[in-house]
């Protein structure tokens, strides 16, 4: 991971001192995440467009504090001649934050028993 200027920062991290790393890497997650969510949904989207906007969303979201890695895949029945508008139904989402040694993955997708685009942390390392 490249660490990114703003993560060696000594007044933004003050800001983070009442947090353990495993809670910070958690709440750089949720905020990814949301981030993400709120951007790009409602973004057309066509069976054409779909890798170009998959990494489009992977790069944005890489330049947000400790993200080590992102993976999007957009889900659903695309056309090739036609979009839609991208909803937190078509996204499958995973996430790994690093900070210090505490590794967070997290993920959004859509929780079918539920009827609802869920974002969670899948595992603490």
């Amino acid at each position: 991971m490249m660490v990114k200027k703003l993560e060696k920062d000594e007044i933004f991290d003050s800001y983070f001192k009442n947090l353990s790393d495993r809670e910070r890497a958690v709440f750089e997650g949720g905020i990814t995440l949301g981030a993400l969510f709120h951007q790009f949904v409602g973004a057309p989207v066509s069976l054409n467009t779909k890798e170009s906007l998959e990494k489009a969303m992977e790069e944005s979201m890489k330049n947000q504090p400790f993200v080590d890695d992102i993976e999007v895949k957009i889900v659903g029945d695309l056309k090739k001649d036609s979009y839609v508008s991208l909803t937190g139904e078509m996204l499958d989402v995973k996430l790994k934050i690093r900070v210090k040694e505490t590794v967070a993955i997290l993920k959004l997708n859509y929780v079918k028993e539920i009827d609802y685009p869920l974002m969670y942390v899948e595992k603490i390392e």
